[in-house]
C-alpha cells in the first residue's frame, strides 16, 4: 500500500525529481520517520507502470516476471564462465529459476527492488569479467571497468545491497581469474607483481567508498529507526540475547535456502523466538553452521599443495585428477580443445596466457566465489553494522541465492566425478533433477499463497500467529 497505492511519487502531477529526494515509501529521506530505503530506480519503474496501466496489478506482475527471467538468463550466462558449456551450467540456471525462496521477490511487487538490484549486480559483474579478460591487451578494458562501476551504482539505486557487487568482483579477479591463493596475495603485492590487478582492486575500493559516502550523506547521516516488533532482538536490553539471536539468524536463513518448506511473508515479532540462554538447543545449529563455513573457507583458500594445473586439468603426482580443476571428463576436454582449434599449445604455438583463457576455474576457486556471493550481499541484513527493520525477509535472499545455487552445483559436480560406478553417477544426476522438480513444485504451491490477501495471511498463521 505505502510503496504504490498511497505513494505520491507515482502520480503524474508529482514532479518526477521528487523520487530522488524521497525514500521507497514516498517519505522525505531527511524526515525522522523515514526508513532510509533509498531506491529511486525501483520507484521510477513503479511510476512508469502507473503511467501505463494505472492501478491494474497485471502490468506490475508482468514486469517482475520479465525481470526474473532476465536475471535467470544473466546468471546462467555467468555460470558458463565457471562451469563451461554443458549440463552443469544448465543445472545452476534451473536451480536459480525454480527456487521457492524467490517467490516473495517475484510475486510480491515491492520485491522488484531485489530483482532489479540483482539484474544490475550481474551486469556489473559481467562487465568486470570482460575487464579482466581484456586487461593489458586492449583500451576497451577501461570502458568495461567504467561500465562495471556504473552498473554497481545502478544496482545500489535499486536496493542498498547492490553495492556489494564491487567486493564480489574483487574476489573474482583475485581467486578465479588470477587463481591466487591466500598466502600469495601479500607477497605478490610486496614484490610488485600483478600491479594491474591491484590497480583494478583499488579502483573498485575507491568507487565503493564513494558510493557509500554519498548515500550516507544523502540520507541525512542518520540511521533509520524501526518499531520494536520489527526486530525484537535489536530492542533487547540483554547483550547475550542480541548476540546469540543475531548469530543464529544467518543459520535460519541458510536453512530456508536449503529446505524452503516453511515460508512466510512476515517473520517479525516472535516468529523466531529470541535466544536468551547459552543452553538453548538452537545454539548447536549456530555452532555447526559457522564451523562448516569456516572449514569450507579454509580448505578452499588453502588449496592443495601437491597439485599443479596442466592444460585446464589438475595433475596430482603425475596423474590427472578429474575433480581438481574443471571436473569435466577426458572426452569433454578434448571436445573443448577441438572446438577451440587447439589440439595442444606446443603443436599450435599457443601462448601460455592464451591457453590459460581456455581453462575453467578449479573447484576450490568456484567455492570461494560461491561463498562470497552467498555471504557478502547478505551482510547488510545481519545487524552487524546497523539494525534492520526485519527478523527474516525472504526477498533479501534473492541475490545471495546465486551463491547457494553455485555451491550446490559445484558440490553435485564433485560427487558426480568422485563416483566410480555408472549407477552412482546416475543416482547423483537423478537426485539433482528431482531437487529441481521439487523446488519448482514448491514454487507453484507458494505462488498460490500470493493470490490474494486472505490466502497470504492464512499462509503466515503457522509462522507468526500473533501478527
Amino acid at each position: 500500500s505505502r510503496a504504490i497505492k498511497t505513494n505520491q511519487d507515482l502520480l503524474p502531477e508529482t514532479p518526477w525529481t521528487h523520487i530522488f529526494y524521497n525514500d521507497f515509501w514516498g517519505t522525505l529521506l531527511t524526515h525522522s520517520g523515514s526508513h532510509k530505503s533509498y531506491r529511486p530506480l525501483c520507484t521510477l519503474s513503479f511510476r512508469i507502470n502507473h503511467a501505463v496501466g494505472g492501478m491494474d496489478p497485471w502490468g506490475y506482475h508482468l514486469v517482475n516476471v520479465l525481470l526474473h527471467a532476465a536475471v535467470t538468463g544473466l546468471f546462467t550466462n555467468f555460470s558458463r564462465i565457471l562451469f563451461g558449456d554443458g549440463y552443469w551450467t544448465l543445472i545452476a540456471g534451473l536451480l536459480f529459476a525454480s527456487h521457492p525462496i524467490h517467490t516473495e521477490a517475484v510475486a510480491g511487487i515491492v520485491g522488484r527492488a531485489d530483482i532489479g538490484a540483482c539484474l544490475f549486480f550481474l551486469l556489473s559483474l559481467m562487465c568486470y569479467v570482460k575487464h579482466c579478460s581484456t586487461r593489458g591487451s586492449s583500451l576497451s578494458t577501461w570502458g568495461w571497468i567504467l561500465g562495471a562501476g556504473l552498473c554497481a551504482g545502478c544496482s545500489m539505486l535499486w536496493k542498498e545491497q547492490g553495492v556489494t557487487v564491487l567486493a564480489i568482483s574483487a574476489v573474482y579477479d583475485i581467486f578465479v581469474f588470477n587463481r591466487l591463493k591466500m598466502h600469495q596475495i601479500i607477497p605478490a603485492l610486496y614484490k610488485g607483481k600483478n600491479l594491474t590487478l591491484f590497480f583494478s582492486i583499488g579502483l573498485l575500493t575507491s568507487w565503493g567508498t564513494a558510493l557509500l559516502g554519498v548515500r550516507l550523506y544523502w540520507m541525512g547521516n542518520k540511521p533509520p529507526s524501526f518499531s520494536n516488533s520489527d526486530n525484537p532482538a535489536a530492542d533487547s536490553d540483554s547483550f547475550l540475547t542480541r548476540t546469540l539471536t543475531f548469530f543464529y539468524l544467518p543459520t535460519k536463513n541458510l536453512w530456508l535456502l536449503l529446505c524452503p518448506d516453511t515460508l512466510s511473508f512476515d517473520w517479525s515479532m516472535d516468529a523466531v523466538p529470541l535466544l536468551k540462554a547459552v543452553s538453548d538447543w538452537r545454539n548447536l545449529h549456530t555452532v555447526a553452521f559457522y564451523a562448516g563455513l569456516l572449514l569450507l573457507s579454509y580448505f578452499s583458500l588453502k588449496g592443495s599443495s601437491n597439485e599443479r594445473e596442466c592444460n585446464g586439468r589438475t595433475v596430482m603426482n603425475g596423474k590427472q585428477n578429474a575433480n581438481g580443476h574443471s571436473c569435466h571428463s577426458e572426452t569433454e576436454y578434448k571436445t573443448l580443445e577441438v572446438k577451440s582449434g587447439f589440439a595442444s599449445k606446443e603443436e599450435n604455438g599457443i601462448k601460455k596466457h592464451e591457453m590459460q583463457k581456455l581453462q575453467l576455474p578449479s573447484t576450490e576457486n568456484i567455492v570461494i566465489l560461491s561463498l562470497s556471493l552467498l555471504i557478502v550481499p547478505f551482510v547488510p541484513a545481519t545487524n552487524l553494522f546497523f539494525y534492520v527493520g526485519f527478523v527474516i525477509a525472504e526477498r533479501v535472499l534473492y541475490v545471495p541465492s546465486m551463491g547457494f545455487c553455485l555451491l550446490v552445483t559445484v558440490g553435485v559436480r564433485a560427487l558426480y566425478v568422485k563416483a566410480q560406478k555408472r549407477f552412482l553417477k546416475n543416482l547423483v544426476f537423478c537426485s539433482t533433477a528431482a531437487l529441481i522438480v521439487f523446488y519448482g513444485l514448491k514454487t507453484v504451491v507458494r505462488n498460490g499463497d500470493w493470490q490474494n490477501e486472505e490466502m497470504l495471511y492464512r499462509s503466515g498463521i503457522k509462522v507468526n500467529p500473533a501478527k
